[in-house]
């Protein structure tokens, strides 16, 4: 069923991203006066199709939804009519080539606007930045946080829940910055002046997320919590040792647990090793063992049971947060957005292929589903901003100037605006061979880490 869960929510955000793609060659195409053939979402075995009339545009739904193609008329790929040689894409002049070409990877750009303009219209609910305990020897250490200050800006850009404050921290990092200013308040409520903390990075610090999230040191405030079992995960340590939604953890091998940071810690120290518990549930007392499963965190391993705690009500909404805005507030917010994470999309890349980052930035297809699918179960709005961070991953990756991408033809374009005419057919080819082995090996290298992460 998970499986499911996962594969239908990845066709849905895969297939619609591909659609608008597409979508956006085929209407600028229509525009500018070229003559589109076919217009496909899918591809493989036709399950239907409509045609006006024989000269018009043929639209095609294909039974593998992953992808799309349009065809147009073009002298290179067929042969035209007499009629529609004005109305073939080779015909046309640069600057509408161009449009047609460009139009693709902007309207992904476009919907990643559309997108994050309805998550915050819409609402994203989360919980208050407000930091815990300090770890020492930490970066957020030597800036001088302090426990129970709530984070309110990173070098300028709001933060209003906990996760955003890290994308922004994390991302920021990420593209080599290496002077993070972070805005705070002791109580938010207050009204006093925030207070600014500078976070001092090194090169180093922006060559892993997960390694540089260890490095910063910053968690959230979390209370002295009973270590009563929350939610249970599927395919989780904790449902295999048949744990349950209320069980009081009273000991584990032995040591009395009191609070549920104290079991979290004890649990993260003994991955894979197996703990003899003894739990409090329904007015009995029970022993049950539980292996808690190894997850790599860096350069070392943790242990993960898969259960969260369970909060009392009062407690949720004390520290609960739903960021939204005005319909009106929300447009620039979403341009804004949009940018930077395109600007931290092309950063990475560009570290990544100097080797200034590591690949293990990379997701393939096994983490995107894997994203998808976590995303819808937990709601509309993480749904829509994981589909616009796609989005925007896919508007830049194809604007890179690598043949057989959309930036790769844009490129071939601006050698003919500058030459007077095109590269030969036996250079374009040649470059697109090249650019195909270069993708290939990306897509090759994305897929063997998400197989490791699988087995890791």
């Amino acid at each position: 069923m998970d499986f499911l869960h996962t594969l239908f929510y990845f066709i849905v955000a895969i297939g619609l991203l591909v659609s608008i793609h597409e979508f956006g060659h085929f209407w600028v195409a229509r525009k500018v006066g070229v003559k589109v053939l076919i217009f496909s979402v899918g591809f493989g075995k036709i399950i239907w199709q409509y045609q006006k009339n024989p000269a018009s545009t043929q639209y095609v739904l294909s039974a593998i939804p992953l992808g799309g193609y349009v065809k147009m008329a073009d002298e290179r790929e067929g042969n035209v009519s007499q009629e529609d040689l004005p109305h073939a894409f080779n015909n046309q002049p640069i600057w509408a080539r161009t449009a047609i070409i460009a139009a693709g990877p902007l309207f992904n750009l476009a919907l990643a606007v559309a997108l994050f303009w309805s998550v915050l219209v819409i609402g994203e609910p989360g919980i208050k930045p407000i930091i815990g305990a300090i770890k020492p020897q930490t970066l957020a250490a030597q800036a001088g946080f302090i426990e129970g200050e709530e984070i309110l800006s990173v070098n300028g850009k709001a933060t209003p829940t906990w996760t955003e404050a890290m994308t922004v921290l994390v991302s920021s990092a990420l593209e080599g910055e290496h002077q993070l200013d972070v805005a705070v308040q002791s109580n938010a409520s207050s009204g006093a002046s925030p207070t600014i903390h500078t976070l001092t990075l090194t090169d180093e610090d922006s060559q892993n997320p997960e390694i540089l999230y260890q490095r910063l040191g910053l968690q959230p405030w979390s209370p002295k919590l009973k270590p009563i079992i929350g939610k249970v995960l599927p395919d989780s340590a904790a449902l295999a040792a048949n744990l349950k939604s209320d069980d009081l953890i009273v000991s584990a091998d032995g040591i009395a647990i009191s609070e549920w940071l104290q079991w979290v810690d004890y649990v993260k120290a003994r991955p894979s090793i197996p703990i003899s518990l003894i739990i409090h549930r329904e007015g009995q007392q029970l022993a049950l063992v539980i292996i808690p499963k190894s997850v790599p965190v860096g350069d070392k391993t943790e242990g993960k049971i898969g259960a969260s705690v369970n909060v009392p009500e009062d407690l949720i909404k004390a520290v609960s947060v739903e960021y939204s805005l005005s319909p009106l507030a929300a447009v620039p917010e979403a341009f804004k957005t949009t940018y930077f994470y395109a600007h931290s999309t092309l950063t990475m890349m560009g570290k990544m292929f100097i080797g200034k980052a590591s690949v293990e930035n990379l997701s393939g297809p096994i983490s995107i589903a894997q994203y998808a699918g976590q995303s819808a179960t937990m709601g509309l709005t993480p749904f829509l901003k994981f589909m616009a961070l796609v989005s925007v991953s896919l508007g830049v990756l194809n604007l890179l100037p690598v043949p057989v991408l959309d930036g790769g033809h844009l490129l071939f374009l601006a050698i003919e605006a500058v030459k007077g005419k095109p590269l030969s057919e036996k250079a374009q080819l040649f470059f697109q061979q090249i650019g195909m082995a270069a993708l290939m090996t990306l897509m090759a290298l994305a897929m063997f880490m998400d197989i490791n992460r699988l087995f890791q």
